[in-house]
């Protein structure tokens, strides 16, 4: 009998080798791999604000903020004023941003069909399924530790 490979080990090194594959990918522009993969969202999707782009990302907010705010300092992404509520900003590329874009776009298409390669169209849907099964377990499991923690806090 086989010992079956804990699926969290296995989520965790597709990771790491996606992100060592961008990392070594975008290392001549000096960028990291969150800095690509937003500058490629904001690229794909100009106009939403910090908080959609993180939700498109699956990356947490300050995370995604910290991010952007590195992407602006590097003349790349710049947030405007929503001219329809002026508590918003919206991203966009400056001219620098549109032009690394526009050279890595290619770049990140090539490694998100890496990542499809050796599957088949309905075994693509039926992975993206499965790991919608794995995230909702992990939020159920944080959402349990976080009741855990508050009322084991309030007895403290």
């Amino acid at each position: 009998m086989s010992k079956q490979e804990p699926i969290g080990l296995l989520v965790a090194a597709v990771r790491r080798r996606l992100k060592q594959l961008v990392v070594r990918g975008v290392a001549p522009w000096g960028l990291s791999s969150q800095q690509f993969w937003l500058l490629i969202a904001v690229h794909a999707h100009p106009g939403l604000s910090a908080r959609e782009i993180a939700a498109l990302q699956r990356m947490d907010e300050p995370t995604a903020s910290r991010v952007l705010a590195a992407l602006a300092r590097m003349d790349l992404v710049r947030a405007t004023v929503d001219p329809d509520d002026r508590r918003r900003s919206r991203l966009a590329l400056t001219a620098k941003g549109r032009r690394l874009a526009t050279k890595l776009a290619p770049f990140a298409a090539q490694v998100r069909a890496a990542a499809d390669a050796a599957l088949t169209p309905p075994e693509r849907v039926e992975l993206r399924r499965l790991l919608h099964k794995v995230l909702d377990g992990v939020a159920a499991l944080e959402a349990q530790s976080a009741i855990r923690q508050t009322s084991t806090e309030a007895w403290r």
